[in-house]
């Protein structure tokens, strides 16, 4: 009886596999409800989510028709309507009047160098980044030399009593042509066009100009304006250039003033500022 209990125990069911093949049907069948739960959009939904992304990335209107696309021509002057920034008066305000003082001050170093802009000696351009003074070398040093003369100092005194009236940054730049020099006094052209800046930068100090606002640049002949193979050329190279920051970004109103050409010639090179 016993060993009849015993064989009757140890026998094989062949048939649990099919507890583990229903329990992985019934996850196929999950898997696939969901896979079709997430698979299902809803039209309407998605043609407002499709049609705002396209109207964002585009600029597309739509309609009860459809999508119609706006053409580029019509949208380019929208666009920075909706980018601008608005400026307070005051901001507003502060911006033109350092405009319009940047152009007085243009205006005031045409007039006390008006002598040596109708020599060819000096140009002044006035634009949107603020004022350039351009001045040949010849109408402030001796060759090889940085020391200035008396007339070069009546002159700069003048441009730095008027520079002295605003706060504007100013950078003093020094050049030379690719003549190499080789003197007991500079080494190289580097330091002669760094000296020379430097001695216009004093003086401009000694006139009242914060130094704070200075700058001073040594470029010798890597920054030429003419070209260096013919005697005029390295002429028009040898200058002092002064440049008056504005600071400001460009304008409907910054003045247009076009530059005042040197005299390619050099004609009139040994004119100088009346006493």
């Amino acid at each position: 009886m016993a060993g009849r209990r015993k064989h009757e125990e140890e026998h094989e069911n062949h048939e649990r596999w099919l507890v583990s093949y229903a329990d992985f049907i019934t996850l196929l069948f999950a898997f696939f409800v969901v896979m079709y739960a997430l698979s299902s959009i809803n039209e309407g939904k998605y043609r407002v989510l499709s049609n705002s992304l396209v109207s964002a990335f585009r600029n597309v209107t739509t309609n009860a028709d459809g999508m119609q696309i706006v053409p580029r021509a019509s949208i380019a002057g929208a666009v920075p309507q909706q980018a601008k920034v608005q400026k307070s008066p005051a901001e507003s305000e502060a911006r033109v009047q350092a405009r319009q003082q940047m152009h007085s001050m243009a205006e005031q170093v045409r007039r006390v160098l008006e002598p040596l802009v109708r020599g060819g000696q000096v140009s002044v351009n006035e634009g949107a980044h603020g004022i350039s003074i351009e001045i040949n070398a010849s109408a402030l040093f001796n060759p090889g030399e940085a020391y200035l003369g008396s007339d070069a100092v009546r002159a700069l005194r003048a441009v730095g009593e008027v520079l002295a009236q605003g706060d504007f940054p100013i950078r003093v730049e020094g050049h030379s042509d690719n003549i190499p020099i080789a003197t007991a006094a500079f080494a190289s052209n580097w330091e002669l066009s760094s000296v020379r800046a430097s001695s216009v930068v004093r003086l401009f100090i000694d006139t009242g100009v914060d130094a704070r606002r200075l700058t001073v640049a040594g470029y010798a002949d890597q920054r030429p304006i003419a070209d260096n193979s013919t005697a005029d050329g390295r002429q028009r190279n040898r200058r002092v250039s002064i440049h008056v920051e504005s600071m400001l970004p460009p304008s409907a109103e910054t003045p247009a003033v076009g530059p005042v050409t040197p005299n390619p010639g050099g004609a009139a090179l040994g004119a100088t500022l009346p006493e």
